[in-house]
């Protein structure tokens, strides 16, 4: 117990298993330098993007190391376990959540160029034209919410798959895609820039900053909601107390105004759990998309 209590002893990795430019990367930037205050270790942060998350999730399972965290999009883990039957390990046990940070919703932006200005249009677009819809990867939370979204409303595009959301959304700046449904955080500066524009918000109500675009809900996708919900988790190694403080001060970091606001700016709100409600909210969102993996029979290698 005294050598819980004492954690960290060293420096702490915090893995997001993403390409930079993402809404976990923009998150753990913003985190890392008050957490490494507030630990009084150095808090590393390493992006090890690779199988939809999947490889740096794998690491942070497998390590034998309690100073290695994931900081990652709990429900594209959530769903990986449905997508993935030969999955190298287990998150509901080889993984522990620590503290859930922030929701941002997707976004369902196209390329400028693009004759549709509600998902209605669009999806009579998709009837007549050859739409292409980038995907962060095959397997993913924006994925399966272009599939529900498709399911709902009759629309046909084939999906594009990327290695991660940076990529996915400077194809569709250059028009290489036309569609593309990703995390608002990441997306909002480039239709605030007028590069991508912007037809849903995948709410349940509509976003403060964007009063005037409607949700997805609204446009034909009854009680659709999606989006990435930030989290960090721990090898299930890490001693009780250790995850205590870590969830303790990664809560008071997140939740202090100046960040609060700063990430409200850009289309993030702050939602916290702590270990108990993070581990409910993971299982709930597990069943959830396996019966969205099992409609679209969607299975991975």
């Amino acid at each position: 117990m005294a050598q819980a209590a004492a954690w960290p002893t060293k420096p702490v990795r915090l893995v997001v298993p993403y390409t930079p430019g993402g809404s976990s990367d923009i998150i753990a930037r913003a985190i890392g330098p008050l957490l490494s205050e507030a630990l009084k270790q150095p808090v590393i942060i390493e992006n090890k993007a690779g199988a939809s998350g999947n490889m740096g999730a794998d690491q942070v399972a497998k390590s034998t190391d309690d100073h290695t965290l994931l900081l990652c999009d709990v429900t594209a883990l959530a769903i990986s376990p449905s997508v993935y039957p030969k999955l190298p390990f287990n998150p509901s046990k080889d993984l522990k959540g620590v503290a859930m940070l922030a929701y941002s919703p997707h976004m369902l932006v196209v390329h400028p160029s693009v004759q549709a200005n509600n998902l209605k249009e669009l999806v009579a677009l998709s009837k007549t034209s050859k739409i292409d819809f980038a995907v962060t990867a095959m397997g993913s939370a924006p994925h399966l919410a272009g599939l529900a979204v498709a399911g709902a409303t009759g629309a046909t595009w084939e999906y594009i798959p990327y290695k991660g959301g940076s990529q996915a959304v400077t194809d569709t700046i250059a028009g290489q895609t036309q569609v593309l449904m990703n995390g608002m955080l990441a997306t909002l500066p480039f239709v605030q820039s007028g590069k991508l524009k912007v037809l849903g918000v995948s709410k349940a109500t509509r976003v403060p900053l964007l009063p005037n675009v409607p949700t997805l809900a609204e446009q034909g996708a009854p009680g659709f909601e999606s989006g990435t919900w930030q989290g960090v988790l721990a090898p299930a190694s890490l001693p009780a107390a250790a995850q205590a403080k870590l969830s303790a001060e990664l809560i008071r970091i997140i939740r202090m105004p100046d960040l609060r606001a700063r990430l409200a700016s850009q289309g993030a709100e702050v939602f916290t759990m702590n270990p108990t409600e993070f581990s409910t909210f993971f299982e709930k969102e597990r069943k959830n998309w396996s019966t969205v993996v099992t409609k679209n029979n969607i299975k991975l290698d």
